[in-house]
């Protein structure tokens, strides 16, 4: 049994692309996009860009604050990039849909006696705010967000940081589970750990990344965590 397990959050256990969708679908109305499916696709495409910099370490509050400047000129509309980012979280913060089975994973685990960690990408308030609303926090033992961390997955440094407060955590107890190969993967491999790949969509495993598993259901996770 492994005795710690770090859990991605945004499509691993929140489910963010639904609230995504449907924040970025308001914003787009209110500042008078009548294409909306056309909209959303430009904003998804310059996002995945966006946090693809961030990963590889570029300015994160800058892309952030200019990312709907950015998307709405490209749709002919004139906006202040950075009153819409704010806007943006703000409706952000209030998604606690969280992932069909999420819940049920969590309890097992934590009754069990992994300690559970959450290690995310993202804003701190905005993170903290959707796990405590999805009432997920009670089965965790820490939080960390890359805000706060200083540093985004994949980057080793964010995963050094869960490892210096924790002295009883290492290598091999400890695995990591996400749905991203850029971030979760890719990070864990950069970091040494194990990790297991979350992958409902059954995406092709297209890398020389090696997770111990690629798994649609939280039951394998599971499973896997506590052999």
């Amino acid at each position: 049994m492994r005795q710690f397990a770090i859990f991605d959050l945004d499509d691993t256990l929140l489910d963010f692309t639904r609230g995504e969708k449907e924040g970025i679908t308001a914003i787009l109305k209110k500042y008078g996009v009548t294409d909306l499916d056309h909209g959303l696709q430009v904003y998804l495409a310059h996002n995945h860009d966006v946090w693809h910099q961030i990963e590889q370490g570029a300015d994160r509050d800058a892309l952030l604050n200019s990312r709907f400047q950015v998307v709405f000129a490209r749709l002919g509309i004139t906006v202040d990039g950075v009153a819409l980012q704010q806007e943006y979280l703000n409706l952000v913060a209030h998604n606690f849909y969280t992932v069909p089975g999420a819940a049920d994973l969590l309890a097992h685990l934590h009754q069990a006696g992994v300690h559970l960690i959450v290690g995310t990408n993202g804003t701190k308030a905005t993170q903290m705010n959707r796990v405590i609303g999805a009432h997920l926090d009670q089965y965790f033992d820490q939080v960390y967000i890359s805000e706060s961390v200083g540093y985004p997955k994949p980057d080793a440094r964010f995963f050094e940081t869960i490892f210096s407060h924790n002295p009883d955590m290492t290598t091999t107890n400890t695995v990591m589970v996400g749905d991203s190969l850029q971030s979760d993967i890719l990070g864990a491999q950069h970091a040494g750990l194990d990790s297991i790949w979350y992958n409902p969509k059954h995406l092709p495993l297209t890398t020389n990344l090696q997770p111990i598993a690629n798994v649609d259901n939280f039951k394998a996770i599971q499973n896997l965590i506590l052999a």
